[in-house]
């Protein structure tokens, strides 16, 4: 009975350190999955909205820790180096929509890359240049033609429209 009882405590050991290994692999911190926008989870949540910037999205997931809820994106492509602006003001007008959804500020959000993970701050910097940057595109909406930015040759040589870009590099 001691044998069996001594197995029954090791294996359950053995399956709380591979679920903690796993969990660290999708790279979502701790706490409850409240929200995901993933094929494989049915069904797909509503987007998030904050009507103040007429401001919608979905992040791939939302966690509960404690009172604070965190967004997470999860990126197909590896970085070299760190994350790329766009992903950081993506999952920042995601934390912008997760405290006017939810009622209470999170502190940061999760960019989950093949390779990386890295936690993002949501500072009140991060906001007001979010807000500034949505003031900026509903500005320039109206425009035919807007510049893009080139500033990575890779990026550039990579990109789905580079076939029509008369800016290409």
């Amino acid at each position: 009975m001691a044998l069996l009882a001594t197995t029954l405590l090791f294996l359950g050991l053995v399956l709380l350190w591979l679920a903690g290994r796993q969990r660290r692999a999708t790279g979502l911190p701790g706490g409850q999955v409240i929200y995901a926008d993933t094929r494989n989870w049915a069904p797909v949540e509503q987007p998030l909205y904050a009507a103040d910037l007429d401001l919608s999205g979905r992040p791939d997931y939302l966690v509960q820790h404690g009172d604070m809820v965190i967004p997470v994106e999860v990126k197909s492509s590896r970085v070299a180096e760190a994350p790329y602006d766009s992903h950081i003001f993506q999952l920042a007008a995601y934390c912008y929509l997760v405290g006017k959804s939810y009622g209470v500020r999170p502190a940061h959000g999760i960019l989950k890359y093949p390779n990386r993970t890295y936690r993002i701050d949501y500072t009140p910097e991060l906001e007001a240049n979010l807000v500034d940057l949505v003031v900026e595109m509903r500005a320039k909406g109206h425009l035919r033609k807007i510049n893009r930015s080139h500033e990575s040759p890779r990026r550039c040589d990579h990109c789905g429209y580079r076939s029509t870009c008369d800016q290409r590099l």
